[in-house]
């Protein structure tokens, strides 16, 4: 593609595509993103940026004024903000990512859609060898069963990615990846690890209170002190961050295998009170 087709002005609804741009070496192509986009991408606060709503709350006057010539937005959508991006005007690329492969093209189409198509297959190639390397490493270690969730009200499972990154840390994904499902089913499944990362949660989701309103107190996972809230970044969005949550699963799952990172928190016990005993 010739240099003179290729977007210069790049607004982008989800952090996701910042993740991308910025590993691609072209973040400089970015004039507008989300207020997310600085917890996953701090260098994008070097200079001025317009700060826009994500591809849920999307408004089409917001990003008319920015002068886009490409807007990049990714799951999840609301139907009123997808017919909001399209009212403004600017070239749409809209990205739907369930499982890892979903991912890896999507870096692709970015990449190429900036003349960096080579930068992006070196992107995917080293999420994938990081990927193998982990499930090397768990090999021949005894699997665990473990529940991720995306969401608390109503308790929704995280992603097929997650699960694909569960399987690949040495652990069994249960629960339907992606599907709403009730605590009485978890309890049925007993898992050994559980990890909370709710969108837009940051690192701040209440384990104990969620534990003991679902009555969890008796799966595997509370009893021996296998609990934790890892940063919804680095699991929720589908782009090279995800090997942070790689990391932070990995240490879930076999923490004597796998060291601890930054992002992850660990509750250790819980009682009636509330008051856990929590390892930051």
């Amino acid at each position: 593609m010739s240099s003179s087709h290729l977007p210069r002005r790049i607004a982008c609804l989800q952090p996701s595509a910042t993740v991308v741009l910025a590993a691609l070496g072209e973040l400089d192509r970015v004039v507008a993103c989300t207020k997310y986009c600085a917890d996953v991408v701090p260098e994008v606060t070097a200079k001025p940026r317009t700060i826009l709503h994500d591809s849920w709350t999307a408004a089409a006057g917001e990003i008319i004024a920015t002068h886009p010539d490409l807007v990049v937005a990714s799951v999840p959508y609301q139907e009123q903000a997808v017919s909001e991006i399209l009212k403004s005007g600017a070239r749409f690329l809209g990205l739907a990512p369930r499982a890892l492969a979903d991912i890896y093209a999507d870096i692709a189409i970015i990449a190429g859609a900036v003349g960096a198509s080579e930068r992006g297959e070196r992107v995917i190639e080293h999420m994938q060898r990081r990927i193998e390397e982990i499930r090397a490493c768990s090999l021949g270690r005894a699997r665990a069963r473990v529940f991720c969730e995306e969401w608390g009200k109503p308790l929704i499972a995280s992603q097929p990615w997650v699960a694909e990154l569960v399987d690949a840390a040495g652990g069994d994904f249960v629960g339907e990846p992606g599907r709403q499902i009730t605590a009485e089913e978890v309890i049925r499944f007993d898992p050994e690890v559980l990890v909370a990362a709710w969108c837009g949660a940051g690192d701040r989701v209440p384990l104990e209170k969620i534990i003991e309103a679902r009555h969890w107190q008796d799966i595997a996972a509370v009893r021996n002190g296998r609990v934790f809230c890892i940063r919804d970044e680095y699991l929720n969005t589908p782009a090279p961050t995800l090997l942070r949550g790689l990391d932070a699963l990995a240490h879930a799952i076999h923490p004597d295998q796998f060291a601890r990172v930054e992002g992850i928190r660990q509750i250790t016990s819980v009682h009636s009170s509330l008051a856990g005993n929590i390892q930051v």
